[in-house]
C-alpha cells in the first residue's frame, strides 16, 4: 500500500464511549472554571483587592483549572485509572481503616507527596534536585495564586512607620516590620522559590545533556521544555528584583512582560505536558494505602507465584490488578499471578518456541 494513500485514508471512528467522556469532562471542567471565577470575585471582596495588572495571570489560572480538570476527568474515565481512583478513595474514606491505622494516610502522604522517598532509591542527587524543585514550585504557587486572585493584600499600617499588615479576604492575619528578616522573607519569598527551582531544574537539565541513560529516551517537548520553562520563569523573576534593587527600575517593563509571558504559557501548557503528573501523584497515595491496609486486613495473605512460589503481593492487590486487565480486555490477566522473574522466563520460552521456530 502506498504510504501517502495510507496517510490520507480516513481515520477510524471514535469508540462509542469517547464522546460521552469528553462531553462530561468539558462540563465538569467548565463548572470548576466558573467556581474559580466566583471565588476570585468573592475572595477579592468584589474585585476591590484585585490588581488589574495581574489580569493575564488570573485568566491563565482559570484556563489552567479548566485544562487540569478536563484531563483529570478523562484520565480517571479509563478502566485502569478509574479502578485505582475508586480503590484509593474507598481505602481513604473507610472508617475501619481509620480506626485500625489512623496514621497510615498522613504517613503515606508525607512519604510519597512531601519527601518522595521512592526517588531516593534511584539516586540521592536526583532526590535532592526533585525536592528543590518541588518545594520551590510549592512555595511559588502558595504565594502567586492568592496574590493573583486578590486574596492576599499587603497594606501599610501607618503613613510614617515601616509596619505592614497582611490581609486574607480582607481580614488582618498578621503585622510585620518591613525592615526585619521576616519582612524581608515575606517580600522575597518568590526570589527564594526561584533559587530553589533553578538549582533543581538546572541539575536535571545538566543530567539530560550528560547522562547517557537520560539522553536515549528524552524528547524536547516532554523532557526539555518543562525544565526550560521553569528556569525561564525563575530567572526573569529574579531579574525583576535585580532591576528594582540595582538598576532603579531600568528595563523593568520589558522584564515584566517577558516574565508574564513565560508564566502564562507555562500555566497553559501544564495540563497537557509532563507537569500533569503533579495532579496524578495523589492517586498513587490512595493505591499505596489500599495495598497497606490489604496487608493488615483479614484478606491480607500474600499471593504466591504460580510457578516458583515466591510472594508476589497481597491477594487483594493481585485480584484488583487482574480485574483491571480484564476491564482493558487483556486476555492474559493470569500473568498477574506470576512474579517478575517468572514472567521474563515464560516470555523468553514463548519467544523460543513460537517466534524463533519460524527461522529453522
Amino acid at each position: 500500500m502506498d504510504p501517502t494513500e495510507e496517510l490520507s485514508s480516513p481515520r477510524p471512528p471514535e469508540p462509542p464511549h469517547a464522546r460521552p467522556v469528553t462531553a462530561r469532562a468539558s462540563l465538569v471542567a467548565a463548572g470548576v472554571a466558573v467556581l474559580l471565577v466566583a471565588a476570585i470575585v468573592l475572595g477579592s471582596r468584589g474585585l476591590r483587592d484585585f490588581d488589574s495588572a495581574l489580569v493575564p495571570y488570573a485568566v491563565a489560572s482559570v484556563f489552567l483549572a479548566f485544562g487540569v480538570t478536563y484531563r483529570y476527568v478523562v484520565w480517571i474515565s479509563a478502566p485502569g485509572a478509574r479502578r485505582l481512583f475508586r480503590q484509593g478513595w474507598r481505602a481513604a474514606l473507610s472508617w475501619e481503616n481509620l480506626r485500625s491505622a489512623p496514621t497510615a494516610l498522613p504517613r503515606l502522604a508525607i512519604t510519597y507527596l512531601g519527601f518522595q522517598k521512592f526517588l531516593g532509591a534511584r539516586s540521592h542527587a536526583r532526590w535532592a534536585a526533585h525536592q528543590l524543585m518541588f518545594w520551590g514550585c510549592l512555595l511559588a504557587a502558595a504565594i502567586t495564586f492568592p496574590l493573583t486572585w486578590g486574596w492576599f493584600t499587603f497594606t501599610a499600617s501607618s503613613a510614617t512607620g515601616p509596619g505592614y499588615e497582611m490581609r486574607i479576604w480582607g481580614f488582618k492575619v498578621l503585622g510585620f516590620d518591613s525592615g526585619s528578616f521576616f519582612g524581608w522573607a515575606m517580600y522575597h519569598g518568590l526570589d527564594l522559590a526561584a533559587v530553589l527551582v533553578i538549582a533543581g531544574a538546572g541539575y536535571f537539565l545538566w543530567r539530560r545533556t550528560r547522562d547517557r541513560e537520560a539522553i536515549t529516551g528524552q524528547r524536547f517537548g516532554y523532557d526539555f521544555l518543562p525544565l526550560l520553562a521553569l528556569i525561564t520563569i525563575s530567572v526573569t523573576g529574579l531579574l525583576l528584583t535585580f532591576s528594582t534593587v540595582a538598576l532603579h527600575g531600568g528595563g523593568y517593563e520589558f522584564l515584566a512582560l517577558l516574565h508574564m509571558a513565560s508564566v502564562v504559557l507555562t500555566l497553559l501548557y501544564l495540563p497537557f505536558g509532563k507537569f500533569f503528573h503533579i495532579v496524578q501523584r495523589p492517586a498513587a497515595v490512595g493505591m499505596q494505602l489500599f495495598k497497606y491496609v490489604s496487608r493488615r486486613g483479614p484478606a491480607g495473605e500474600v499471593h504466591a507465584c504460580r510457578r516458583c512460589g515466591e510472594p508476589v503481593d497481597t491477594a487483594a492487590y493481585v485480584a484488583n490488578l487482574r480485574a483491571t486487565m480484564r476491564d482493558l480486555r487483556l486476555d492474559y490477566d493470569e500473568w498477574a499471578e506470576y512474579c517478575p522473574r517468572c514472567k521474563r522466563v515464560l516470555r523468553g520460552g514463548a519467544y523460543l518456541s513460537q517466534v524463533k521456530r519460524g527461522y529453522r
